[in-house]
């Protein structure tokens, strides 16, 4: 299971914390290995490899690019099929879609009911790229979902869908059930029944996403109930976690962790999960090894008794002993990720890199108990849950920071200081270079951007006013070259013809 935007400041090692309610989600966290230091990326479908070996190491796949994730990536649910195991996925998709080749169903699932895009209107399913650029987005297999449509909230719904599935399963045959919830992304949706438990909370926003978390917990408690129902719970494996921390001006707070989604900050990347399975040996422990979401790929093939070719040049590790048995991870280190595209940071240089690396990439790594970022890292507040009021406090401006103009290096010993507020880069420049000796290792097996420019033909009102592929092979081969990359090739073109001039 796999929900989105889900704040660290939830569960952590205190279950609940502040004042959500998850009491269904505290009888499943009982049983189970908690985790604090689970890395992520992108969705497990994509657990193969890191972003700077698939090309999507910029940004996201965004609804008008033809582009997705590589077809020559094999994905989870095509190994465990290859192994006798029935596929399915409910819920969000956002791996790219612009032809029938990228679909869930194409990639690996033998059933999809869900969303292809990042977010949209929980009710409607509705979303708007840009004004002007709209459509449907809830799909049946390759088709829009418009009979299965009842306007009813889609953790609700998507739950029901995962219940059918296990009603309708012959609990003796493998199954592989993928559900990625939208929850508790923006829009900051949810029945109104959920908002009575939090009247209290002045703050609107955190309000709403108080009652969105509670409206996911008693779906996973659903869709817990329905797997010892229908005769699957005694051999089932549960694993649970969020692709990437919460977003504090939407009600999520990663608090006590620096910064929020979609910076490379430890409130961004690092998250809290768990797995509840009776196949554990040691419950309800807390595993504290460094894991990344690239693990699961080859764990939970080699449980499922799958094959792993050498040929696959998997990022993650088998960490199944980990997990069960509290062995030590064999993760050493991780790559948060290299965008050469993202080089905001003014003062960033190879001087500052010591010749090793221009520090103005946005680029972070983990090696150990060491953390090094460079660039840009992202919205860096420090940010408290928002429960006091509507307004702003001043215990918020208290925790606000600014760095000289001149930054682009940072490092952290994260083990000691998770919170990252002891920048360490002038005490111990040796340290600085072993690291970024390993970015640069890591950035020669890099892959191209894949990040195209936006195609008309994927406006939604050319399509039946449903997202959806539109790109077709026979039209010629999509030149999946990034907006960077065409800027070079633009800037050389001026440079011939004032030569020939």
């Amino acid at each position: 299971m796999l929900v989105q935007d889900f704040v660290t400041d939830l569960i952590a090692n205190r279950f609940p914390r502040h004042f959500i309610k998850e009491e269904d989600m505290k009888d499943i966290w009982k049983n189970c290995i908690k985790g604090t230091r689970e890395i992520l990326g992108r969705e497990y479908v994509n657990g193969l490899r890191y972003q700077i070996h698939t090309g999507l190491q910029h940004s996201i796949i965004r609804p008008t690019q033809p582009n997705c994730l590589p077809l020559d990536n094999v994905t989870l649910p095509q190994k465990l099929k290859d192994v006798g195991y029935s596929t399915h996925m409910v819920g969000k998709w956002h791996l790219g879609f612009y032809k029938r080749n990228c679909m869930p169903t194409q990639r690996g699932f033998d059933t999809f009911f869900g969303s292809l895009l990042g977010s949209g209107d929980y009710y409607k399913h509705f979303k708007c790229d840009s004004p002007g650029i709209c459509g449907y987005d809830l799909h049946e297999g390759e088709n829009a979902a418009w009979e299965h449509d009842n306007g009813i909230y889609s953790t609700i719904m998507y739950t029901q869908k995962v219940v059918d599935i296990l009603a309708s399963h012959n609990p003796k045959k493998p199954l592989f059930l993928y559900l990625a919830f939208q929850a508790v992304h923006s829009p900051l949706q949810v029945p109104s029944k959920y908002l009575e438990h939090y009247k209290s909370i002045t703050n609107l926003h955190r309000r709403k996403y108080a009652a969105m978390v509670t409206c996911l917990d008693e779906a996973i408690s659903n869709v817990t109930l329905a797997l010892k129902k229908y005769g699957y719970y005694n051999n089932s494996i549960i694993v649970y976690s969020s692709d990437n921390g919460g977003q504090p001006m939407a009600g999520g707070s990663n608090w006590p962790l620096r910064g929020s989604k979609g910076t490379y900050w430890e409130g961004g990347i690092r998250a809290v999960g768990f797995v509840h399975s009776p196949l554990l040996l040691n419950k309800g422990t807390l595993c504290r090894g460094l894991l990344h979401i690239t693990d699961w790929y080859p764990t939970l093939v080699t449980l499922a008794e799958g094959q792993l070719e050498e040929d696959l040049l998997l990022d993650g590790y088998d960490v199944w002993e980990t997990i069960s048995e509290g062995m030590p991870s064999p993760r050493l280190d991780i790559l948060h990720n290299i965008d050469p595209i993202y080089t905001k940071a003014k003062n960033g240089s190879w001087q500052a890199g010591y010749g090793i690396w221009n520090t103005a990439i946005q680029a972070a790594i983990r090696v150990g108990d060491w953390k090094l970022l460079t660039g840009v890292p992202g919205y860096s507040d420090w940010v408290p849950p928002q429960t006091f009021s509507g307004l702003m406090t001043n215990r918020w401006h208290k925790e606000r920071v600014s760095w000289g103009l001149g930054k682009s290096v940072w490092l952290f010993n994260i083990t000691a200081d998770p919170y990252e507020r002891a920048d360490l880069s002038r005490r111990y420049p040796h340290i600085i270079k072993q690291l970024l000796l390993k970015l640069a290792l890591y950035n020669k097996t890099a892959v191209p951007v894949r990040y195209p420019p936006k195609d008309t033909r994927s406006n939604p009102q050319l399509n039946g006013g449903v997202w959806g592929p539109w790109y077709k092979d026979d039209e010629g081969k999509s030149s999946l070259v990034t907006n960077h990359d065409s800027k070079k090739k633009q800037k050389k073109k001026l440079k011939t013809k004032k030569k020939v001039r």
